[in-house]
């Protein structure tokens, strides 16, 4: 479906547009074109003449056919639900109305990637608005190109924000869109299911990587059908059917990657967007926080995806007109930071100049009160200016604003990942203050972390930050420069496993049958490894898990476990221990421990392997003399080790006893350095604090010199636009510098003639000596006073005198021009009376 819009000079387009269309095209037209509401069109009839597709004009409830136009009726605006046209009554009867925004925007949200929207000559910028909500909604955007319009107002406005995807003359526009319709698959697969042929995910890790490298930002965590869809849409533009093909247009044309990096930021916002979310803002969230600080504050805000600036100057009238109804204005204050990744937006917002189409959305209260009429827009006045700084940030990469009141991320986290969104809501309940508040879009939420946050209006997406208990505080992945392109296929690839030898299967079985229990551990003591089974020896404790073996082991070993270990790591050979017993499930078991440190391979030195033997147990005999003597030979080598140990105990006891004291030497120098290391820092600060308040001295200052400057600039201003002397200002070339209101009578004046020599410009004066005679004066520096006259009869009398600076400088010339025309007339008349 197809929307075509025009304006004034739109009947001559409109007739090589469709003089071009060939049929039957399996679409079908809808004409908007600016009419009077109070005259009968004939558009109808005038467009039946030059195409065989039947046109007619739109109707209530009528089903759209394809090789059909649809005209607008007059006085009516258009719109479309499930195919059907319907007709609705306009909000104004005169003034600024936008029938094509309207209608393109209905297109969008029924036909998604089916509207295709046209734009062609007309006046205003009635279409950019409908045009950019196609584009969001993966829809197909053209123009006109401004050269053969005769009023190119609408075309180039959507050309100059970088809404079109075909810009052409009206006779090759449907070429081209004939060549993208064919290409739209019917049943309106998913991009990943129509080229899957194509790998098609390591061609989109690709495509991220190359963005990455060209712009700084990384795309590989947003939704991975947002990235197909757009993607898609600049294959369709360059006619491009494989995507393999399309990554090697992209390195060989780096300016297609910025077409590319525009295209995943269209941004669809205006003022005061979702009238009732405003309206809880007004009633319930800001008193709130105004409540909160009742000493007053300096209150901070932070709109994430700015795009143009229109949510963040939104926030901060809301934010004036409450402060103006509870009478707080001199108590409490607004920062606000707004931010987006677009550098282009960004620099829009930051100019403040909005086209008059804003009057859709911005009451004409607000428009007196916060804006300027100027050039056929409306500029923030500075008021509200001052309250928001804009900058360029990645909230997936840079780090977030802190101490924040209000977080504003609307419309935002739909185009990232279910991770990523996860990672956002800790990161904003980090960056929000007590009882700071934090607004979604309407279709989006706080994942389930309702710990986090406390639902004020789910209807609206408004949520209160809840505090958290230090113990409690929820882990945060603080954004890096650049997280990992991680691939994004979702199906786990499983290890192919390798085929087992039969030297592996002996060795599994040598293992499982044969082998001793065994544990290799760190010199701590923590297991790293177990073979063979070790239940007899060791288990688990209750409580936490600990996987340390000194904590592991049963009673009767744990003693001679922990000497064996020290031993082994301060030798080469093994330590053995033969004859050891310990309590196994109401018996004993007899077995031989081997403890050693190990040397080689490289990668387990320094650990240690502990080997349990088991042993059988003695039968028990008659007790003999040899048996008596053999006991008492035992207990005399066992009565000698613990002597042994002992005395190493105590040797370690001593040195563990020079070491702590020398540590508490080296802690008291630690101390004292850090003592005075805090003096220094002491005095730092205090240097610091004073530093503080002199700067704070100078600023205050320097506002004061804004402040008078600025009321200096309007009372000069007022001074120039009410006398009625036209002043040009002009620089040592000769160039215009400045000129006053009047002046624009007698040359043809424009804002951006600034900076341009006089001579280039049209005057009504017959004055062609003005060039030489500024040049003589900034020359001898003598005034120079003549009476000229303009083409029309009327007298002015000109001076030309030296800018003088500040300084004494000479800096250029001022010429006036006083109109003397009564003056002259009657000078004339009295010398006719007395000749």
């Amino acid at each position: 479906m197809i929307g075509v819009g025009a304006s004034a000079g739109g009947l001559e387009a409109l007739e090589q547009f469709f003089s071009h269309v060939s049929t039957p095209c399996y679409a079908a037209f809808v004409v908007i074109q600016h009419l009077d509401p109070n005259h009968r069109t004939h558009l109808q009839e005038l467009l039946q003449r030059i195409t065989p597709m039947k046109v007619t004009q739109a109707g209530d409830g009528m089903n759209i056919k394809p090789n059909w136009i649809y005209v607008i009726p007059p006085n009516k605006d258009l719109s479309i639900l499930h195919g059907k046209l319907h007709l609705l009554e306009p909000v104004t009867a005169r003034g600024v109305r936008l029938p094509i925004d309207f209608f393109f925007k209905a297109l969008a949200a029924d036909q998604h990637e089916r509207a295709v929207g046209v734009i062609l000559s007309g006046m205003g910028s009635d279409g950019s608005l409908g045009l950019r909500a196609i584009k969001k909604n993966a829809g197909l955007a053209c123009a006109q190109t401004p050269e053969s319009a005769k009023f190119d107002t609408m075309p180039r406005t959507v050309i100059s924000v970088g809404l079109a995807d075909i810009v052409a003359e009206p006779e090759a526009l449907w070429g081209q869109i004939d060549a993208n319709l064919h290409r739209i698959p019917s049943d309106s697969t998913p991009l990943k299911d129509a080229l899957a042929k194509h790998k098609l995910q390591s061609n989109l890790e690709q495509i991220v990587c190359l963005l990455r490298e060209r712009t700084g930002n990384d795309f590989s965590l947003y939704k991975k059908n947002t990235l197909y869809r757009r993607i898609e849409r600049r294959m369709d533009v360059h006619q491009i059917d494989a995507i393999a093909n399309y990554v090697l247009y992209l390195r060989e044309n780096p300016q297609e990657q910025d077409f590319l990096f525009k295209e995943l930021l269209i941004g669809v916002t205006h003022f005061f967007r979702d009238i009732a979310v405003w309206e809880a803002l007004k009633s319930t969230v800001i008193p709130n926080l105004l409540a909160h600080y009742p000493a007053g504050k300096e209150l901070r805000a932070w709109v994430q995806g700015c795009s143009t600036g229109e949510e963040a100057y939104s926030i901060a009238i809301a934010f004036k007109e409450v402060l103006e109804q509870s009478q707080l204005q001199h108590r409490f204050k607004l920062q606000i930071f707004a931010t987006d990744i677009d550098q282009d937006a960004i620099a829009k917002a930051r100019r403040g100049f909005y086209p008059a189409t804003i009057k859709a959305n911005v009451s004409p209260e607000r428009l007196d009160r916060f804006f300027i009429l100027e050039d056929k827009g409306y500029r923030i006045k500075k008021q509200i200016r001052d309250m928001v700084v804009f900058a360029t940030q990645n909230v997936i990469m840079d780090p977030p604003f802190t101490k924040l009141d209000l977080i504003s991320c609307r419309n935002l986290l739909i185009y990232f990942s279910a991770d990523l969104q996860k990672k956002l809501i800790p990161l904003f309940h980090f960056a929000l203050a007590e009882k700071g508040v934090l607004l979604l879009g309407n279709a989006e939420t706080i994942n389930n972390m309702n710990s986090l946050f406390a639902t004020i209006d789910s209807r609206h997406r408004l949520f209160e930050r809840i505090e958290q208990a230090p113990s409690s505080q929820p882990n945060i992945d603080f954004p890096i420069k650049y997280f990992p392109v991680v691939s994004m296929n979702q199906q786990d690839i499983s290890a192919v496993k390798p085929s087992n030898s039969l030297q592996s299967l002996i060795d599994q079985l040598l293992l499982q049958r044969f082998a001793p229990a065994a544990v290799v551990v760190n010199a701590e003591g923590d297991i790293l490894h177990i073979s063979g089974r070790t239940g007899k020896y060791l288990e688990p404790t209750a409580g936490k898990a600990n996987w340390n073996i000194h904590t592991m082991a049963r009673d009767g070993l744990r003693h001679e476990l922990a000497i064996a270990l020290r031993k082994a790591q301060l030798q080469t050979e093994a330590v053995f221990l033969p004859g050891l017993t310990i309590g196994t499930n109401g018996g004993t078991q007899t077995f031989s421990l081997t403890v050693q440190a190990i040397s080689q391979p490289e990668a387990l030195r320094g650990k240690v392997i502990v080997v349990f033997n088991d042993l059988p147990t003695a039968v028990k005999h008659r007790r003999s003399r040899k048996t008596v003597n053999a006991d008492h030979e035992t207990l005399l080598a066992a009565f000698n080790q613990a002597r042994e140990e002992l005395q190493t105990l105590r040797e370690e006891r001593q040195t563990s006893q020079e070491e702590l004291n020398s540590s508490n030497e080296e802690l008291q120098s630690t101390n004292e350095e850090l003592q005075s290391i805090n003096e220094e820092l002491t005095t730092s600060k205090e240097e610091l604090q004073s530093l503080n308040e002199e700067l704070q001295t100078v600023n205050a200052e320097l506002q004061a010199k804004v402040t008078n400057q600025s009321w200096v600039n309007n009372d000069l201003n007022n001074l120039l636009d009410s006398m009625d002397i036209a002043t040009v200002f002009l620089d040592n070339s000769l160039n215009i510098r400045r000129f006053t209101s009047h002046a624009t009578q007698l040359f043809k004046f424009m804002n951006c003639d600034v900076g341009r020599p006089l001579s280039d410009i049209v005057t009504v004066l017959d004055y062609p000596e003005l060039h030489h005679d500024a040049q003589e004066v900034m020359r001898t520096m003598v005034l120079v006073e003549k009476q000229v006259q303009t083409h029309g009869g009327k007298y002015f009398k000109a001076r030309i005198m030296p800018y003088r600076t500040h300084d004494n400088v000479i800096d250029g010339a001022v010429i006036t021009f006083i109109d003397i025309t009564e003056t002259k007339i009657l000078e004339l008349q009295l010398r006719e009376n007395n000749p």
